[in-house]
């Protein structure tokens, strides 16, 4: 097990990083001012390119993404199966296939809109808290789905809401779209507040199920880490929030500011804008769980650790951050990648997940 971050020790080490690495602080989902006009102004970017275009920018789910698709084109195998575990990507779908349990999916009504979400719940009888289960930036996906599983294995009630319901053609889900640079773009598409409206409805939803026990908790990944967070921020009913390497809310860059990758005057490039954390998260009333890469590894979700833990400190929020060295960004996905330190940090980080929940929401 990983101790706390410790507030000096990570901000040198962040601050290491980013003398090699400089990363873009403004949200991922900004609207970046347009290029002046130049001799490539006819070029239409495909989807990879664009995706390519934002990660250069600093975005780490555009990162993701990337790292995703790398993965994908290399000859992989799967981690070795560990039923204490969710399977890893290239494991997800025979897992699911074997699961004793029963994950099916439901609709949800959402301002008279259906959503669609998978929903698992444990074997036997007794009641079990909620758990509102937040997708990656690749839609409502078989590891999404096998995370699911995973928790109801561990006596949860586990509810995965597509957030891309009705986004995708012809109104469809996160399947309807004709490939994950598609899914990825529309999913850095979604409104922060309608990604909010959705996450409470799922919340709500599971809670009517007559096995929840009334207590709720929510856990993420990447992009669904930061949501995560975000539903524990404005949530006062959510009891216990996980963040696998996502950021906190963050306030946003001050007009003008040189983001990192950006332009600075005189043509060099320009250093990333101190991480501000949101003055809204005094609002949080669950305490928080943070799960993160190394940070030289994830520079930019790294420097907003020390800041997050020095501001709800100061507000007295219950945050207990966890750093596992040598693990890259998306650890729990990718356990057979990074030399067994994205294996090890899986092994760490599932069971504080475990403990949290039940701490806090049993």
């Amino acid at each position: 097990m990983q101790a706390p971050i410790k507030l000096a020790a990570l901000s040198a080490l962040v601050l290491g990083a980013a003398a090699v690495l400089v990363f873009n602080q403004v949200s991922p989902h900004a609207v970046h001012a347009a290029p002046a006009a130049g001799a490539h102004d006819a070029h239409v970017m495909t989807a990879s390119e664009h995706l390519a275009h934002m990660a250069a920018a600093g975005d780490i789910h555009a990162g993701h993404a990337l790292d995703e698709m790398r993965w994908a084109a290399m000859a992989r195998q799967a981690a070795p199966a560990n039923l204490a575990l969710p399977a890893d990507d290239m494991g997800a779908v025979d897992r699911l296939a074997k699961s004793p349990r029963k994950g099916e999916y439901v609709k949800i009504d959402v301002g008279g809109m259906p959503m669609t979400a998978w929903v698992v719940q444990p074997q036997g009888t007794g009641r079990a808290p909620v758990v509102v289960v937040i997708q990656e930036i690749f839609g409502l996906s078989d590891w999404i789905r096998g995370v699911a599983d995973q928790l109801a294995a561990e006596g949860f009630i586990a509810v995965a809401p597509d957030l891309l319901s009705g986004k995708g053609p012809n109104g469809g889900d996160s399947p309807s779209f004709a490939n994950q640079n598609d899914v990825t773009q529309a999913t850095l598409r979604l409104p922060a507040a309608d990604v909010l409206v959705r996450l409470k409805a799922a919340r709500e939803w599971g809670l009517k199920l007559p096995r929840s026990n009334g207590k709720s908790a929510s856990v993420g990944y990447c992009f669904g880490g930061q949501q995560s967070f975000a539903l524990a921020v404005n949530e006062p009913g959510l009891n216990a929030a996980v963040v696998y390497y996502g950021q906190a809310p963050a306030e946003p860059a001050a007009p003008g500011a040189a983001g990192a990758g950006a332009p600075a005057p005189g043509g060099g490039r320009g250093q990333a804008a101190p991480f501000v954390p949101a003055a809204a998260i005094a609002n949080t009333k669950a305490p928080v769980l943070g799960l993160y890469a190394d940070p030289m590894l994830d520079a930019r979700i790294g420097a907003t650790l020390a800041p997050t833990e020095a501001k709800m400190k100061e507000l007295g929020k219950t945050y207990e951050p966890h750093i596992f060295a040598g693990a890259a960004h998306g650890f729990l996905r990718a356990q057979s990648q990074n030399n067994g330190a994205n294996l090890k940090a899986s092994q760490e980080a599932w069971p504080l997940t475990v403990a949290w929940i039940k701490k806090y929401a049993s």
